[in-house]
């Protein structure tokens, strides 16, 4: 009898140990998740490939956690900074793929138009108001509001609508293309009872404008659109009167011929 109580008191005193597995896999689990937090700042194929060796090397019972003490090899370790001007290389890349996807001969025709427009700009002392930028949007031509506008007015000034007629001659090109005139205003409210927000200005004063280029029997008036943005698009701080007056502005864009055929384009 008295061995019976003896073999009982043994087996009671056996402590299961069965916990110690899920408590396992969860402190794998948790080292697994402090490693992808780790890399998931500026994670990369290197980086992504080395994290996916470890979970696989640790889910399938193989080489144990802290045995890969890093899931970025040596030698691929790069800062921020790196990787800011390789995302800074990468946009610049992008654009030069998006304007020469233009066509070599579409850029040079927008590049002499141009040409003409910034003549007509230095023999007139226009520099300080009118401007030209040549993107892969195409030919960007903008003209400040002092020039055209009287404050709070969308009416083209009689004294200067000289300045969009002789524009007007600049857009006659043999191989004509959309153009869109779009009005921009600084963040001051209006005040006057003609027009209620800068957005009714703004868009007032690029169909006038557009209207007056439009006085050009040579020009197509299916092929312009107008719009604006009142003070929604600033290139300019509006904390400061010079800000301001770069930010009230009407820009004038010919949009490239998009149905030119790559050079490399076969015929079929």
């Amino acid at each position: 009898m008295s061995k019976r109580r003896k073999k009982s008191k043994r087996h009671e005193e056996h402590v299961d140990e069965s916990w110690l597995l899920p408590y396992s896999d969860l402190l794998t689990l948790l080292v697994a998740l402090f490693i992808v937090l780790f890399a998931s700042s500026s994670i990369d194929m290197q980086k992504f490939q080395s994290i996916s060796n470890a979970f696989n090397a640790e889910l399938t019972g193989g080489t144990g956690m802290f045995n890969y003490p890093s899931p970025i090899p040596e030698g691929s370790k790069g800062s921020s900074d790196e990787q800011d001007k390789e995302d800074e290389t990468q946009e610049e890349h992008y654009n030069k793929q998006n304007i020469t996807g233009l066509g070599e001969k579409e850029q040079e025709r927008l590049a002499e138009i141009q040409k003409n427009i910034n003549a007509y700009v230095q023999e007139n002392g226009l520099s300080d108001q009118v401007t030209t930028s040549l993107t892969y949007e195409g030919l960007s031509l903008t003209i400040r509001d002092n020039i055209l506008f009287e404050i709070g007015n969308a009416d083209v000034h009689p004294d200067n609508r000289i300045v969009a007629q002789e524009l007007s001659k600049l857009l006659e090109m043999d191989v004509p293309r959309s153009i869109v005139v779009t009005g921009h205003t600084d963040n001051i409210p209006i005040h006057n009872a003609e027009y209620a927000s800068n957005w009714e200005l703004s868009v007032m004063r690029a169909i006038n404008f557009m209207k007056v280029l439009l006085e050009n029997p040579s020009l197509q008036p299916e092929l312009f659109t107008a719009k604006g943005y009142g003070e929604f698009q600033p290139i300019a701080t509006n904390e400061t009167k010079e800000g301001r007056a770069k930010n009230r502005r009407v820009e004038v864009l010919i949009q490239p011929k998009t149905d030119e055929k790559p050079q490399d384009e076969e015929p079929q």
